[in-house]
């Protein structure tokens, strides 16, 4: 039902309402027909799935396997510590989780909206829940609308739509039924949830509530989005499957040739299948990362944190890392891009123009030249905003573009108060407003409106204030001066007055024209800077907005976003492959979009392969916010925005989602090491025993020695690696390849080099000092080998580090991590624990042994790294 079509009375008898309002009972019962007016968003909080969703990864299925099958053969000690170890990880990223979904409706309560609204003839003040159609509702200036409502008074009332439509500039409304059919901006006759009545007042009957409202139609777009995994759960995920089955191919080579060696030897008896399960099961311990998922949690948790004191908050763990990996940021402009504050930048009277300095609403800055002050004094005067300081911040009033005139004339020196006598208020028709006040004795029209309307009222110009008659060169230099602000995208009002003695002279006509002044939504301080830094980080920014091209231009020339534009009504033209071509040529700017644009553009860049973030405040970002591979909602947006989003940025700044970025970029690097350092020793510990199988000897290492080494010499440093300093780079390369997996291809190499490396000459030392022998020997080779491949992972820790930038010094935690393994390995080998773990205490002869096979793994990898840096231009290790 179109109601900005049809009249007030019409719709109150539809609704069987009147300008009384509605009785309690009959809201009562409304209510069980219509249901609350509120948006349906996610289900409550269960904590139980929450808890249940930090099991779902593929190495997690892997290593529960391997508690359940170490169960079977009676290996308890390696099954209860895998199974702490998840239980720790899995409790990290619940607990982590939970709180940010509580902090989530924390914020949900903070923004609850109230309304004031007519029950039995009285106006009472109630939760908008419990409005219903029919509710006759009022309205003032500051307040947020409540429901979808059809205008039935409006005094001077405009209303900023922003979080509906993406325009900045407020509307005038009016209860006037429109003739035809108008777009959803456009609808002065109506009001809609969750804009905001930014000057006048009004009253409305509500006709739509809950998800019949504009708002509601829009959250039904993100039902149909289905949630993504973001990157790295992919890879985290494609990782753990390729790992997987590289464990179960060795596991299942070494145990066929296990079997088939016992079946030609000696036969297969019971202790022999054992013995066989054994040694696979000890494969599978070496092979899996049992650190990873704990690390990996860990690492996000602290990145969560370090955000939090960044002002974004984070709802999904995994979804920090994702920012780091975006290589395109499509970002609304109202209110993220720019401050949403309108500022005026030239005045002008004919002969002269000033250019006025600073940005917002605080009246400082340099007015360059001296014009006439009645140029300001209209602005100031035909006004109906207000400025004021509150707490060292100056804050408005009323409609922004009001305020900026106010402020203007204050930085020119003008601060003037009038009794006002009368007003004509402006309309989109006449698109001029004037007031009558009492100046010196004297009565004086100040008129102030679109400059071509002014002009047709106006007869005589100030020329260096003095009044002589516009002529029609006049009129043309004004109308010139105008579109070449206009073509700046600034908006023009401009401004007239007229001394009259007779209040029935107030109208409209016989104007002075006195001058112009231009303005501009000015970018945020710190976005130019902002949008330099992802450029160097090979980021493509990509602006996508509600309001006009021209305007839209103008922003992005000013704050670095260069391309080619597309307006909504051409973007409805293309076709998905038109669009998708159309993205590839550099189009980077958007205008006068709508939700499904917005969707539809996320679509085609994710189709082209890039990986997407979407920031927005707006109704109409949610779906694209939802849809894109991170959403990063600002706080002062919707909740529905906030609800589709990954991201909550506490204080509405570009700032923080590069902080973000950057952020995300270091999580995924210590990842990474940690990764790194993990399978490089797991991929050492694999050889030794595979081939050692291979070749028919006897066990280097035995289960309970590889899990230690896992936890304990790998675990330690790889935790340590969750608080690595950034490199100083981070911000200086190009995002990862959506094809890339965990590792790039040059470090999976790196790490497999040296663990064969490490298993060649762990078998060396392990064959040279009695490893084919039995008993007491055999304990000592052991030892020995379970010593240098603690050496050898150590050695590892540093060596990693010195491809990401990072000085040598800068993380105690890590040097921690190092000493106290090596302590703890000696604690181990030198107490009675040694009986435990099967393992014999070393004297001096074996230590230099493992001095020796250290020092000739540390030149391989230096002369590795030397190879490659001649050939791949990569650091050399520290």
């Amino acid at each position: 039902m179109e109601y900005y079509r049809q009249s007030v009375d019409s719709i109150l008898k539809g609704l069987g309402a009147d300008a009384n309002g509605l009785s309690q009972s009959e809201v009562d019962k409304r209510l069980k027909e219509e249901g609350y007016n509120q948006i349906e968003t996610k289900s409550e909080i269960h904590p139980f799935k929450i808890f249940i969703a930090q099991f779902k990864s593929f190495i997690i299925y892997i290593l529960l396997f391997a508690v359940v099958f170490s169960l079977l053969i009676g290996e308890y000690v390696d099954s209860v510590i895998i199974l702490l170890i998840l239980l720790a990880n899995a409790l990290i990223g619940f607990f982590q989780e939970l709180n940010a979904e509580k902090s989530l409706e924390a914020l949900k309560k903070m923004t609850q909206i109230t309304a004031n609204v007519y029950r039995d003839g009285k106006m009472i003040k109630v939760d908008s829940k419990f409005l219903v159609p029919g509710d006759i509702i009022h309205l003032e200036a500051g307040d947020k609308v409540p429901a979808d409502a059809r205008i039935i008074e409006a005094n001077r009332m405009k209303v900023e739509e922003a979080a509906l439509t993406g325009e900045s500039v407020p509307e005038m409304k009016n209860p006037d039924a429109l003739t035809k059919e108008t777009p959803l901006g456009d609808r002065k006759s109506m009001l809609y949830s969750s804009t905001t009545i930014v000057e006048g007042t009004g009253k409305a009957v509500v006709v739509r509530t809950g998800m019949k409202t504009e708002i509601g139609k829009i959250t039904d777009l993100l039902k149909q989005t289905e949630d993504t995994q973001t990157p790295l759960q992919k890879r985290l995920d494609s990782f753990g499957k390729k790992l997987g089955y590289v464990i179960i191919v060795i596991c299942a080579i070494v145990f066929f040739a296990s079997f088939l060696k016992a079946s030609l030897n000696s036969g297969l008896s019971k202790h022999a299948v054992i013995e066989i399960i054994f040694v696979a099961i000890s494969l599978a311990v070496a092979a899996i990362p049992e650190g990873l998922p704990a690390v990996v949690t860990i690492a996000l948790s602290i990145g969560v944190k370090r955000l939090l004191k960044k002002k974004a908050l984070v709802k999904n763990l995994s979804s920090v890392e994702t920012l780091g990996s975006c290589d395109v940021i499509c970002t609304d402009k109202t209110g993220t891009l720019t401050k949403n504050e309108m500022t005026v930048k030239k005045a002008w009277t004919l002969g002269e123009e000033a250019d006025i300095e600073g940005l917002g609403y605080k009246p400082e800055g340099k007015v360059s030249n001296k014009l006439d002050d009645r140029l300001y004094k209209v602005g100031m005067v035909c006004n109906n905003a207000s400025l004021f300081e509150e707490k060292e911040q100056w804050k408005i009033t009323g409609d922004p573009t009001e305020a900026a005139l106010i402020v203007s004339a204050k930085k020119a020196g003008v601060d003037i108060k009038l009794k006002r006598k009368d007003e004509i208020p402006f309309d989109s028709t006449r698109k001029m407003m004037s007031v009558l006040v009492e100046e010196n004795g004297k009565l004086v029209t100040y008129t102030k409106g679109a400059p071509d309307q002014i002009l047709k009222q106006c007869e005589t110009v100030l020329v260096n204030g003095k009044r002589e008659r516009l002529t029609k060169e006049l009129r043309q230099k004004i109308l010139k001066q105008n579109e070449a602000y206009a073509s700046d995208e600034m908006r023009v009002l401009a401004f007239a007055y007229k001394e009259i003695t007779d209040p029935k002279q107030f109208t409209e006509e016989e104007l002075v024209f006195t001058g112009m002044q231009a303005m501009i939504d000015p970018p945020r301080h710190d976005v130019i800077e902002s949008i330099k830094v992802t450029k160097k980080a090979g980021i493509r920014v990509i602006m996508i907005t509600g309001d006009y091209k021209a305007t839209a231009v103008a922003i992005g020339k000013e704050i670095g976003i260069e391309g080619k534009v597309l307006a909504g009504d051409e973007v409805e033209k293309l076709s998905d492959e038109e669009l998708r071509e159309a993205l590839k040529d550099n189009t980077n700017i958007f205008a006068r979009v709508i939700p499904e644009h917005k969707q539809r553009i996320v679509n085609a860049l994710q189709e082209l392969k890039y990986t997407v973030a979407m920031t927005g405040d707006g109704v109409n970002d949610a779906p694209a916010l939802k849809k894109a591979d991170i959403g990063v909602a600002v706080g002062s947006g919707t909740e529905v925005a906030k609800e589709a989003s990954d991201f909550i940025l506490l204080d509405d700044s570009f700032t923080n989602i590069v902080n973000a970025i950057e952020e995300g970029r270091g999580i995924y690097d210590n990842i990474q090491k940690s990764i790194m350092l993990l399978l490089s020793g797991n991929i050492g510990e694999v050889l030794i025993i595979f081939l050692a199988v291979v070749f028919g000897a006897n066990l280097p290492l035995t289960a309970i020695l590889l899990l230690w080494i896992n936890l304990i010499t790998d675990g330690a440093p790889a935790l340590a690696y969750s608080v690595d300093p950034y490199g100083k780079d981070i911000m200086m390369r190009k995002p990862k390849h959506h094809a890339e997996g965990i590792l790039p291809k040059s470090k999976a190499i790196l790490i497999g080099a040296l663990g064969f490396v490490g298993s060649i000459i762990a078998l060396v030392i392990f064959y040279l000092n009695g490893g084919r022998s039995e008993g007491a020997e055999l304990v000592v080779a052991q030892t020995i080998i379970f010593n240098f491949v603690v050496l050898y992972e150590i050695i590892l820790v540093f060596l990693i580090r010195g491809d990401y930038n990072v000085k040598f010094f800068s993380n105690k935690w890590l040097w921690a991590a190092v000493v106290f393994s090596l302590g703890i390995q000696a604690i181990l080998m030198y107490t009675p624990l040694r009986g435990l773990f099967k393992i014999a205490a070393l004297g001096w002869s074996h230590m230099l042994t493992l001095a020796y096979a250290g020092a000739a793994f540390y030149i391989f990898a230096v002369l590795y790294y030397f190879i490659l840096h001649k050939r791949f231009k990569q650091r050399l290790p520290v």
